[in-house]
């Protein structure tokens, strides 16, 4: 069974959610509150979190915040109908997906095995390397000169399928699909979002050598300098 977290407080909807995802091999641990969500959340026992924004005491957004400043997991995030400063608030912290309620479980199960498959994705490869950038995706490692360089899943993965594409153009519609495993829908800002969040760990790893070029009305590159 592969061990989830659902941190909502709709205890009739978690309860037929953890249902429904039982039958497709989904182990979900339930958390009513922001608090107990962080506190379960740094357990280190699951492979990935969902995480509503509208929570009582402390919301989604503070939730995944607490998250990030220790922990990596996957977290896909559950936002209202058309409110894209949630989606785009939660993408800048490192989210790593985001579905709007309300769903179809189908659609949840589709988007949480995707982010899953990016988690484990590759492990048969060997690094990958562009001056002192190297990527390991087995040991889903990224380091620059020597020194590592701390990324959710979807921005390594982001960063897997630049480096993979050399100096070829790669489309925000092939970057949707190789970093979010999703086709990339209409006015949809999550690329750009994870390519701006890339783009200053990168900065702040002090890799000026390497840059995400942006090809515009096409999509990025990675430009290296001579």
């Amino acid at each position: 069974m592969t061990n989830l977290l659902l941190i909502d407080d709709d205890v009739e909807l978690s309860a037929m959610l953890r249902e429904y995802l039982a039958e497709e091999g989904f182990a979900l641990t339930l958390a009513g509150n922001g608090e107990d969500g962080v506190q379960q959340a740094l357990t280190g026992r699951f492979e990935a979190v969902i995480l509503d924004i509208m929570l009582p005491r402390m919301n989604g957004i503070e939730v995944l915040s607490r998250i990030r400043q220790t922990s990596k997991v996957p977290v896909l995030m559950l936002t209202a109908r058309g409110d894209d400063v949630d989606r785009v608030i939660g993408l800048e912290l490192g989210a790593d997906d985001y579905i709007a309620k309300p769903y179809y479980p189908r659609e949840l199960l589709a988007r949480l095995r995707a982010v899953l498959r990016r988690t484990g994705a590759c492990s048969s490869t060997g690094p990958l390397a562009i001056k002192a950038l190297t990527l390991d995706p087995a040991r889903r490692d990224a380091r620059w000169d020597g020194r590592p360089i701390e990324l959710t899943v979807t921005e390594f993965s982001l960063l897997e399928a630049l480096m993979r594409a050399g100096d070829i153009v790669s489309t925000k519609d092939e970057l949707s699909l190789a970093a979010l495993g999703r086709q990339r829908q209409r006015y949809d800002r999550s690329i750009d979002v994870h390519v701006s969040n890339l783009r200053q760990k990168l900065s702040l790893s002090s890799a000026r050598d390497v840059e995400i070029e942006t090809i515009r009305g096409v999509g990025y590159r990675l430009a290296v300098a001579p």
